[in-house]
């Protein structure tokens, strides 16, 4: 079983997390301007943690927040487009219990799934610098490490799939091939014990333009479930 108090106290210290100058100012002025859609709402405007089932055996690893969706709700990949693909892709898997997810306090559960993000603040331009990237990156190799069940993780990108590799070799896991593994939608490789998987992220400019399909996503997330539970 997973360290829940561990997990718990590691949540903590991400949210309280400071050291990225242009992150801290960045999330603290969207969450004090918004959006007018959004001008009744109080933003969370911090770093947003993991989130899902402490015993999961798949992590998923995306790139950051959403100024206006993880940025303002608390929780990863809710309360925007992605989130709306995302979930709606795990509960056809039969992985949350729900399909959809607009606010942290809904009720939403997952099985087998935990999610986090390779940068925990929401950056400008959807794009962290190599500083704050770095800065981050002891943060989901020790969510890893905790999460002592994870056999599968699926990057969400390109960005993903390097913070992915990068959590893995902190945890003493190895590529099995000679070569730094490529990304691609579909990639699969062997990292010690581990086996991590690529897909696009479910972006609006990946969905909407049909980069990334349902199918696509779904025949990801299934690869990964028949993995992670065999």
């Amino acid at each position: 079983m997973t360290d829940r108090a561990a997990l718990a106290a590691l949540t903590a210290e991400i949210v309280a997390c400071r050291r990225c100058p242009r992150l801290v100012k960045w999330r603290e002025q969207v969450a004090r301007e918004k959006v007018a859609r959004f001008r009744d709402e109080t933003y969370w405007g911090r770093p947003v943690p993991g989130f899902g089932d402490p015993d999961a055996r798949i992590l998923l690893v995306g790139l950051a927040p959403a100024a206006h969706g993880g940025n303002r709700t608390g929780r990863v990949f809710t309360g925007d487009a992605s989130g709306d693909f995302l979930w709606a892709a795990l509960h056809r898997a039969g992985l949350a219990d729900r399909p959809s997810s607009r606010r942290a306090d809904d009720g939403l559960t997952l099985s087998n799934v935990y999610i986090a993000a390779a940068v925990r603040c929401a950056p400008p331009a959807n794009k962290p610098t190599p500083d704050e990237r770095d800065n981050c990156a002891p943060y989901l190799a020790r969510e890893l490490a905790l999460l002592d069940r994870v056999r599968v993780l699926v990057a969400l990108g390109a960005y993903g799939w390097d913070a992915a590799l990068r959590a893995m070799a902190s945890n003493g896991a190895k590529p099995a091939a000679t070569t730094k593994p490529r990304f691609g939608h579909g990639a699969e490789a062997e990292v010690g014990r581990y086996v991590l998987l690529g897909t696009y992220h479910p972006s609006q400019q990946n969905t909407f333009t049909g980069k990334l399909t349902s199918g696509m996503f779904d025949q990801v997330v299934s690869l990964a479930k028949e993995v992670a539970l065999s």
